[in-house]
């Protein structure tokens, strides 16, 4: 147990080298081995979270050496309840990709599973680092396998998607750099030395004038909510799902964008509270334009799948407002609604891409009536449908309540009316995700192509069962990961409180 996150990391990445050897032909020997690989990770991580103690806010299973003598630089992984249901959340979903793809990716198959495998290994590491450069480097190393499952695995326009994702992610990335470089260099006077290590960067950090925090709030701030994206910068968000596969968008969703959110929290919030105090009002405002005009966007939208895509710039939305809101009802909302989100949305992809497998368009139009030829993909889809709605019972409704009941009472944000706009978009997603539901399942079968269609098969159930399992679970019985990351959200507030109160006394200026 004490190399349980190194043997996360680097087990996949290691694991991926031997299917580059694989003769491409054993196409069944190449996508049994990618998925033990990841069974095997997601057992790993069982582990990590049955041994978590949760009455600690502190990091646990820490790793710690010298990494880069001569920039003081540390091998430094360790994880707290935050980043424990992020780590788990990524090794649940990736076997559930794999699977979603085994009939649908025909095409260089070896290279396809190394880079899914990569990929895990890197979201890992991004999710457990606590060192701020090796940070950088998981969350840079994202970007290749990223790169080439779109651009190589995705739709016609793959190409420009491609390169506006990595433009925009390298811009941010840039900002992210700087930032690092810049605070490392700061707190020099108050270290002896220069230090990336965000446990000693975090207890001095705080120290630095007010202007100062603020500058470099906004560097790692904005490198962030690109990677989330929050409204400005979402526009690669639709483009990257539209022309991505089944797996790529499912990974994008529910684990990629996630990276943005754990951003906010782990580094903006515990390295410059000052500077989240003084631009919450803005960064609140740019998350509830995201939410309403997130939601709106998705009423116009004629093809499912870039529907589901405006639909997370909305839901998003309410993760950063919930984080801004600085309330323990509000962050944990937030927290638990980067699960839920990862799970239903993670979902409605795969229920697009077992359309479209079928019938080769995602437009909306060229269904209606599905629900008489495919019954149990039908019930599926409407269970995913409600869930991402908020419908009570469901997993949904316990984020966004939770967001909006800790919003509504943040002295942070300092007003309502930021809830109040928030709330419209909850009426929306129901408006047009039951209004794309309508559309495609109910209705007249009158198109002949849709005639033919076959309902769900054994392997697109194994690769949604477990989704729809969680997302009853957390809707049924929240608590058991809301405790998770309880204690470590307490501790991430009482710091913030600690700064505000010399904010207040006029300490800090």
């Amino acid at each position: 147990m004490n190399n349980i996150l190194s043997i996360l990391i680097f087990l996949p990445i290691l694991a991926s080298l031997p299917i580059l050897f694989f003769k491409k032909e054993n196409e069944k020997l190449i996508k049994g081995y990618a998925l033990i690989v990841t069974l095997i990770t997601f057992v790993a991580s069982l582990f990590l979270y049955f041994s978590f103690n949760i009455a600690s806010g502190d990091y646990q299973f820490v790793e710690k050496f010298q990494w880069i003598q001569v920039f003081n630089t540390f091998y430094y992984v360790g994880v707290d309840g935050i980043s424990l249901l992020l780590i788990v959340l990524s090794t649940f979903m990736m076997p559930l990709c794999i699977i979603a793809s085994w009939n649908t990716v025909q095409k260089n198959l070896k290279n396809y599973y190394f880079l899914l495998l990569i990929l895990l290994g890197g979201l890992i590491g991004v999710f457990c680092s606590l060192d701020l450069v090796l940070f950088y480097v998981f969350w840079e190393f994202i970007l290749i396998p990223m790169y080439f499952l779109i651009g190589i695995w995705g739709g016609e326009n793959r190409i420009y998607a491609t390169v506006k994702f990595f433009l925009y992610t390298m811009f941010g990335s840039v900002l992210l750099l700087v930032g690092i470089v810049w605070l490392g260099i700061l707190c020099i006077p108050y270290l002896g030395m220069f230090s990336t290590d965000l446990t000693q960067l975090s207890s001095v950090s705080a120290n630095l004038p007010v202007d100062i925090q603020t500058y470099l709030f906004i560097l790692f701030t904005l490198s962030f909510l690109i990677k989330v994206p929050l409204f400005p910068f979402h526009t690669w968000l639709p483009d990257a799902h539209v022309q991505a596969p089944t797996a790529g968008s499912v990974v994008l969703a529910a684990l990629l964008l996630k990276m943005g959110t754990y951003g906010l929290i782990r580094f903006s919030l515990n390295l410059f509270p000052a500077g989240f105090v003084t631009l919450t009002p803005y960064i609140a405002t740019l998350a509830v334009i995201g939410i309403v005009y997130g939601a709106l966007l998705s009423i116009v939208q004629k093809d499912m799948k870039k529907l589901v895509a405006y639909s997370s710039v909305s839901h998003l939305g309410f993760i950063v407002l919930g984080t801004f809101a600085l309330t323990q009802e509000a962050m944990q909302g937030s927290v638990i609604q980067m699960i839920n989100h990862g799970l239903s949305t993670g979902a409605l992809f795969m229920i697009v891409g077992m359309i479209y497998e079928r019938r080769h368009t995602k437009e909306i139009a060229k269904f209606g009536g599905v629900m008489k030829v495919m019954p149990v993909f039908s019930v599926i889809f409407m269970i995913v449908v409600f869930s991402s709605i908020g419908l009570p019972g469901l997993n949904g409704f316990i984020g966004e309540f939770l967001v909006l009941i800790g919003s509504f009472n943040s002295v942070n944000l300092g007003s309502n009316w930021y809830v109040i706009i928030s709330t419209t978009a909850v009426i929306l997603s129901a408006v047009y995700l039951l209004w794309m539901f309508q559309r495609v399942m109910l209705g007249p079968l009158d198109k002949e192509e849709n005639k033919s269609m076959k309902d769900i098969s054994k392997m697109e159930l194994a690769s949604i069962i477990p989704i729809l399992v969680f997302i009853v679970w957390i809707g049924v019985s929240p608590n058991t990961f809301l405790k998770v990351s309880e204690n470590s959200v307490k501790k991430v507030l009482e710091n913030f409180e600690q700064t505000k109160q010399r904010m207040s006394a006029g300490i800090l200026k």
